[in-house]
């Protein structure tokens, strides 16, 4: 073969230059299939395809090269064409094709690289998005809607042994819980919203003792699914089949697994279906409780559940756990402050601890108890640094370690560790809510409200958001008129779900002296409260306050001696808290007990000093302004309040400028001085 003379003919019959053009608009339109097609959500496999028939069309494209030639008068046979003059014709057009398409080609390759690299940082700062991921909630299959409870517990435990892996970013269950099964999902929104990469979904199906488990990895930034399986067993062996599924999504991932936690994942949380199923069902229960106005009847609930499993498994850890932290909640929010409960909480944490003494979830357990429950902050964020090597994923870590800070007073570092906390579970409002509360107290209002914003963003909703948002407004420039506002709207349109904004409500037409709609809040409070963080007060006392505010002293006095009636039971069954004393304080100033009042109130400040809990401990500081204010004090009213406004507390401007606490103290030189170092700078607009 004379290889001379046939490379002579390809380059006399122009295919070398269709190779090089054929190259270059080859790579423009790989470019934008991969660059372009992404943007405008068209599925993956034509980006495929269009690639595919890239690569296929370049032999033909030569070969139709060397056998014809086109011309003025259209597509011709080589031999038939005088290639001289048709070369002559054209000699200068491919090379404006090569050009123009390698320009376009290396602009579409590079603005690519760019966006892909910011794609990924703005995903996540901290991990690769190829592995980070999202447990979706499963669709529950079966005939008995009661299933539901189980469907979410098989979904919650692969999400669990999922969040044991120290290399993969894993969403919690707060924020996925929210895009339930069964509504069409956009999954790259979902994605988006979430910060991860990929998804898992799935379904489970159950009949008689067998389970039917779907499970599928879906690469969500293209719609491509990595992975899927059908598992079909007895009901017994559903544990076996979570852990199977967390370990093949490891693997697909990629994820580098330590011996410790593959042996996590094969962890089976119990053998007994039925009390698996009890605790989902309380596991449900206690994931919102920091929502609701009036968490204590869910968390009994939810501990009436865990004890059932218990009893059917006396070694089922995680319920274990879950029973300790039912009965901290209680003791610390749940106005249950008795040493009854106490004993309950050291009790079930300790069975934990006995049960599985190394785990991570008993190390946090025993975090929260001697958080919640003894203040004891050093040994509590010993415990928890010990749970965070096994539960690199858990947000609940982070957010008990800024409640912490924030207890001690550490308001920045405690921002900073909920801010953390949110990378993990980005559309929990109970943390958005938190983390509002971080900037209310530092009176940083722009901040909470956008903090605010983003929780209604999440949930437009929520009516705890929507009255929280309105709320800053009373705080921050003493306006009444969003709140207002937003609580009619809530009584129009969510009437079912007043209840949960009762104290807004009832505060807001304090602020605005509306006797009429007070009564109306104080209704729907019920047996619910009002008032900041521990210092809680109940309906007999509100009635105590609006009565004094309209001028009816009679009544104001028949309400103040019922509340404490009640008050007293409470201190009774809880002689060392500080804020309950601090509530009989209160009442007993509205009942003109001067030494009583004071030497109650003196107490409480007593137990509760700003050194163990900056929180609590302010209040009793703002709470001794209010006792001595409404037993003629007026000199020490406003000493303690000067102190109390130099701390980060919820005092504000609107509150003392509006609410009925402090009419006492009104026209006094110095508790006005004290009202307007609050003000903001266009109070005066």
């Amino acid at each position: 073969m004379n290889l001379p003379g046939f490379f002579a003919e390809l380059k006399r019959r122009n295919v070398y230059k269709v190779a090089v053009a054929y190259a270059v608009v080859a790579w423009l339109t790989i470019q934008i299939a991969t660059q372009v097609f992404p943007f405008l959500e068209i599925p993956n496999w034509i980006v495929r395809l269009v690639i595919a028939l890239v690569v296929i069309g370049f032999p033909i494209a030569l070969v139709i090269a060397w056998a014809f030639e086109a011309t003025p008068e259209g597509i011709k046979r080589t031999e038939d064409v005088d290639l001289s003059a048709a070369a002559y014709s054209k000699k200068h057009t491919w090379i404006y094709i090569v050009v123009i398409g390698a320009a376009i080609s290396v602009a579409l390759f590079f603005l690519g690289r760019y966006t892909a690299g910011n794609k990924i940082s703005a995903a996540s700062p901290h991990e690769s998005p190829a592995k980070s991921i999202a447990v979706l909630p499963f669709e529950n299959l079966s005939r008995d809607p009661e299933n539901e409870f189980f469907t979410d517990g098989v979904q919650d435990e692969i999400l669990s042994h999922l969040s044991k892996v120290a290399d993969l970013r894993v969403i919690s269950r707060t924020s996925v819980m929210q895009y339930k099964a069964g509504a069409q999902r956009n999954l790259r929104e979902i994605a988006q919203q979430l910060g991860v990469a990929h998804v898992i979904e799935g379904s489970v199906q159950r009949a008689a003792n067998k389970v039917r488990v779907i499970a599928q990895l879906i690469d969500a930034r293209n719609d491509v699914h990595l992975w899927a399986q059908t598992y079909d067993r007895d009901l017994a062996d559903v544990f076996a089949i979570q852990s199977e599924i967390a370990k093949a999504i490891a693997d697909q991932l990629q994820a580098k697994l330590s011996p410790a936690e593959k042996s996590a994942i094969e962890q089976r949380p119990t053998a007994d279906v039925t009390a698996f199923e009890l605790y989902s069902r309380a596991n449900s229960l206690m994931i919102d409780t920091s929502l609701t106005a009036n968490p204590r009847q869910k968390l009994l609930t939810a501990v009436d559940l865990l004890n059932q499993a218990l009893a059917r498994d006396p070694s089922f850890f995680l319920a274990q756990c879950q029973l300790a932290q039912a009965h901290d909640l209680l003791y610390m929010i749940g106005g249950d402050h008795t040493p009854a409960r106490l004993a309950l909480a050291d009790a079930a944490v300790d069975a934990a601890v006995r049960l599985r003494f190394d785990a991570g979830e008993a190390h946090r357990a025993r975090g929260e108890h001697l958080y919640r429950c003894y203040l004891d902050y050093d040994r509590a964020l010993v415990e928890l640094e010990s749970a965070r090597r096994t539960l690199p994923n858990d947000p609940r870590i982070v957010q008990l370690t800024g409640a912490i800070d924030r207890r001690r007073g550490k308001l920045e570092e405690g921002l900073r560790n909920f801010q953390r906390a949110l990378e993990l579970d980005p559309r929990n409002l109970v943390t958005l809510q938190q983390l509002a509360i971080f900037y209310q107290i530092l009176r940083r209002f722009p901040e909470e409200l956008a903090v605010l914003d983003r929780a209604l963003a999440i949930n437009p909703a929520d009516v705890t958001s929507k009255a929280a948002r309105a709320f800053v407004f009373l705080d921050w420039k003493a306006d009444t008129r969003p709140l207002h506002q937003a609580i009619d709207e809530i009584r129009a349109q969510q009437p079912t779900e007043l209840a949960e904004v009762a104290d807004a409500w009832f505060l807001c037409a304090l602020a605005e002296r509306d006797g009429a709609r007070a009564e109306a809040a104080l209704a729907a409070l019920g047996d619910g409260t009002f008032g900041d963080d521990a210092t809680v007060f109940g309906a007999a006392l509100g009635e105590g306050l609006l009565a004094r505010m309209m001028g009816d002293e009679p009544k104001a006095r028949r309400a103040f001696s019922a509340a404490r009636e009640e008050e007293q039971k409470t201190v009774q069954a809880q002689p060392n808290y500080g804020p309950a004393l601090c509530v009989l304080a209160v009442i007993d100033a509205g009942l003109g007990q001067k030494e009583e009042a004071l030497r109650e109130i003196r107490h409480a400040v007593e137990l509760m000093p700003i050194e163990k809990d900056a929180l609590n401990g302010a209040d009793m500081i703002y709470y001794s302004a209010v006792v001595a204010a409404w037993v003629g004090d007026k000199d020490a009213a406003c000493r303690q309040l000067e102190r109390a406004v130099q701390l980060p507390t919820f005092i504000s401007y609107g509150r003392l400028k509006l609410l009925p606490w402090w009419d006492s103290l009104r026209g006094d030189p110095r508790f006005e001085q004290i009202v307007a170092s609050l003000a903001p700078k266009d109070a005066a607009k």
